[in-house]
């Protein structure tokens, strides 16, 4: 009988542990999410971790469950949201609809993109932090960017493949600074004027 109720307790002290470890990753994983989606909003820097962690419903103190520094945090939050972005990127093309350098510079320089921080490329609103960022951080950062570098070169022509990446190079330069431009200036009418006129020449550059 002692045996039996041992057996149960440990088989019951077993779950509960795998709720506990999947309750922990789940909230793991939003904070991860919110952060990655603040830090894009307002930088690294623009949002303290008791806020963090109340907007995430936990407490300020449960943060050392989940991460050993903010660094850490801020680390994390980063290859997520690059992850994030990369993979959105790769939503704009569909099986009856091929990427194309028209529909991909179309959707970086939309109004949409623009407007919406939170789920925005983190190479463009995140340049800034990351630059001040530890090695995992740019890291992650760099290794966006030779995705996104790899893609235009596919896409771009050009006689040989150093001058296809040389305009892949300068293509994404001028989208993320297309982008946080527009997004800087006060007048609607100019940012929109800048969106139109980056797309127009880039799209020119690309295909001469």
């Amino acid at each position: 009988m002692t045996v039996i109720i041992l057996h149960v307790k440990s088989t019951y002290e077993t779950l509960q542990m795998g709720h506990s470890q999947e309750d922990k990753a789940r909230s793991h994983e939003r904070i991860v999410k919110r952060a990655a989606a603040r830090f894009r909003e307002c930088g690294i820097d623009g949002i303290g971790l008791a806020e963090l962690m109340k907007e995430v419903g936990l407490s300020h103190g449960g943060f050392y469950r989940h991460f050993s520094s903010r660094d850490e945090l801020v680390a994390e939050a980063v290859e997520h949201a690059l992850a994030d972005s990369g993979q959105r990127v790769a939503d704009i093309a569909r099986p009856d609809r091929p990427l194309t350098l028209g529909i991909l510079i179309d959707a970086y320089l939309s109004t949409a993109h623009r407007d919406h921080l939170a789920a925005s490329c983190a190479v463009a609103t995140m340049a800034a932090d990351v630059a001040r960022a530890g090695d995992r951080a740019r890291a992650a950062y760099s290794k966006q960017v030779e995705v996104y570098l790899g893609l235009l070169t596919d896409l771009a022509s050009g006689p040989n493949k150093k001058i296809k990446r040389a305009r892949a190079i300068t293509a994404l330069a001028a989208l993320v600074g297309a982008v946080s431009m527009a997004r800087a200036v006060k007048e609607e009418k100019f940012s929109r004027e800048i969106l139109a006129s980056a797309a127009q020449e880039l799209i020119v550059m690309l295909r001469a």
